[in-house]
């Protein structure tokens, strides 16, 4: 199959309705993740910012001064383009398609870890679509973020190497879950959330915490308690649910 997705363009963020895309898009694309992942580019904060990309699960706004930079260095590289309007911006490419399929999403797995090896990305969101594939973004200690498209079994092949591993601790409901996470060898939090979209905002919704911890080869699971989301409680769903299982049931 040809891939001719750099000469497409994807999205306007700037609208206040649904972002524009063209015909045939999104299902051109999906046939070609499907033979393998569609790596989308390496970009910053400010870049994903001025586009209008994954705002809302960003670290922290950059100051004008770097988004205009980014405004820059996105339009000498063709990626960002005037629009039909003032108020209109276009944007091309890779980039263009990371932003059509962000802003068709309806949740995010934010998965944050501890203990990570160099050249490892610390965070990894994961958007998953429709069509049972999923817009990846890792995040490096640089703050680059690595975009891509992957098939869901992909992804959670992925997710469940970079999660920390080990034999499944026996679930004790007296387990002191402060303590488990101060003794932690690599530990993991993974956070779902559902949410909707009014023009380029995301209104977050419910979410969910699933938090790995491994600690001498023993791989514990804890939640938080229902009725104090303050307090961290050994995962009911441990030693049933493989990680896979579990973060498969997060993701669909």
């Amino acid at each position: 199959m040809s891939d001719d997705r750099n000469d497409v363009p994807a999205a306007t963020p700037s609208d206040p309705g649904a972002a524009s895309v063209p015909a045939g898009l999104v299902a051109a694309v999906v046939d070609l993740v499907h033979t393998g992942p569609v790596l989308l580019g390496a970009y910053t904060i400010a870049e994903l910012t001025a586009v209008d990309a994954i705002v809302d699960f960003l670290e922290a706004r950059p100051s004008d001064e770097v988004l205009a930079e980014a405004v820059r260095s996105l339009a000498a590289r063709q990626l960002l383009l005037a629009g039909s309007t003032g108020e209109q911006v276009q944007v091309q490419g890779d980039l263009g398609i990371a932003v059509a399929f962000q802003q068709r999403a309806r949740k995010v797995l934010d998965a944050r870890t501890t203990g990570s090896a160099p050249g490892e990305p610390w965070r990894i969101l994961v958007l998953p679509q429709p069509e049972r594939i999923c817009l990846v973004v890792r995040i490096d200690a640089l703050g680059v973020h690595q975009i891509g498209l992957h098939t869901l079994d992909e992804t959670l092949r992925m997710l469940t190497d970079w999660l920390p591993r080990g034999s499944a601790a026996e679930h004790d409901s007296a387990l002191d879950s402060e303590a488990v996470l101060a003794a932690a060898e690599r530990s993991a939090l993974v956070t779902v959330t559902e949410y909707t979209a009014q023009g380029s905002a995301e209104i977050a919704g419910t979410s969910s915490d699933l938090i790995l911890t491994r600690s001498g080869g023993r791989l514990h699971a804890l939640t938080r308690d229902p009725d104090d989301r303050d307090k961290l409680v050994p995962d009911p769903a441990a030693g049933k649910d493989t990680v896979r299982e579990r973060l498969a049931g997060l993701l669909t």
